[in-house]
């Protein structure tokens, strides 16, 4: 075949290798987590994410509006309660911390799509995402608390609800609840193939969310088990879900892979706190190309199937595409 065939051909220029780039990253493919805690005037680094912030509702609304102008158009809000108990009561509440930040996004940005995680662990005061019994987490009661943080999370202003507990059954009841509320039109973005990870480690600093005893293996999946992921993230579609997420992003493209190929619905990934972490430590000791390597990393999670990236990148991620269009 050489050299009639020469692969290089395709290759030779920048607008020739545009001409046929096969995968592409928009800023609207990616949604921006972001924390927001009690206070005014309050926008604090996190140790653990540099570059990432603790902002009260009035700063958080202001970085909102700065991220809408790049074009990410979605967000997903994670709370610092100011009270935590067993049951993570503040994660129910109509002035919990986040419902305060959806009431004022979808006051000031009503068009941008708040997407509120639905879960215990930054509100309970033994770390766990759910409520115990014991030392265990007992499923089905902390099933009925998330449905009523996500009626909670609708009625203040949530576009979405994202529960990440992997509790068994809750995309069903969670649809019953919405539905029951009359926010039928509310979508549901399961984290359906959520592992047991080390990866986490930077958000459950700057979410004060780490469990005080044990672990969470006995709800999380194994980082072993992909038939399991497919089969959980099935289950979740039968139950309602209207998007699938695999969490982390990066260690589990081949999931991500599979799901897109099986499934016929839009398949989401989380690049979480410690791929993230890793690549700016990377970076600042001048070991990688910061923003080279950072697009790399998100081309590589579209181009295995996912269409929506959570990442702590996207900020970053939107202007370099603004810059380099």
């Amino acid at each position: 075949m050489y050299p009639t065939i020469r692969m290089r051909r395709l290759r030779s220029s920048a607008n020739m290798r545009a001409l046929v780039q096969e995968t592409y990253l928009h800023p609207s493919d990616l949604i921006h987590p972001l924390f927001v805690v009690h206070g005014k005037g309050i926008k604090e680094e996190i140790s653990s994410l540099p570059g990432q912030y603790h902002f009260s509702v009035d700063t958080l609304v202001e970085e909102c509006k700065e991220l809408y102008s790049l074009g990410i158009r979605s967000v997903m809000l994670f709370g610092i309660p100011a009270h935590k108990d067993g049951i993570g009561s503040e994660a129910f509440s109509d002035e919990g911390i986040v419902q305060q930040a959806l009431k004022a996004l979808h006051k000031e940005l009503p068009e941008l799509i708040t997407i509120a995680d639905i879960c215990m662990c930054e509100y309970t005061d033994h770390g766990h995402c759910g409520v115990l019994h014991g030392e265990e987490v007992d499923n089905d009661a902390t099933v009925s608390f998330l449905c009523r943080q996500a009626v909670s999370m609708a009625r203040c202003g949530a576009k979405m609800v994202a529960p990440s507990d992997m509790m068994d059954g809750r995309i069903a009841a969670m649809r019953e609840a919405l539905d029951e509320a009359g926010f039928e039109n509310i979508p549901i973005m399961s984290y359906a193939a959520k592992f047991c990870s080390g990866f986490y480690g930077p958000f459950r600093i700057a979410a004060d969310s780490a469990p005080s005893f044990g672990d969470r293996r006995g709800y999380q999946m194994d980082p072993a088990n992909a038939k399991e992921a497919l089969r959980e993230i099935e289950l979740d579609i039968q139950e309602g879900a209207d998007i699938v997420m695999v969490k982390p992003a990066l260690p589990y493209l081949d999931i991500v892979a599979k799901a897109a190929e099986r499934f016929e619905m839009p398949i989401a990934a989380y690049h979480v706190s410690g791929e993230y972490a890793m690549l700016k430590a990377a970076a600042e000791k001048g070991w990688i190309d910061h923003d080279r390597v950072m697009m790399e990393s998100l081309l590589s999670i579209r181009r295995a199937g996912a269409k929506i990236i959570l990442t702590y990148f996207a900020k970053e991620a939107a202007i370099w595409l603004k810059n380099n269009a």
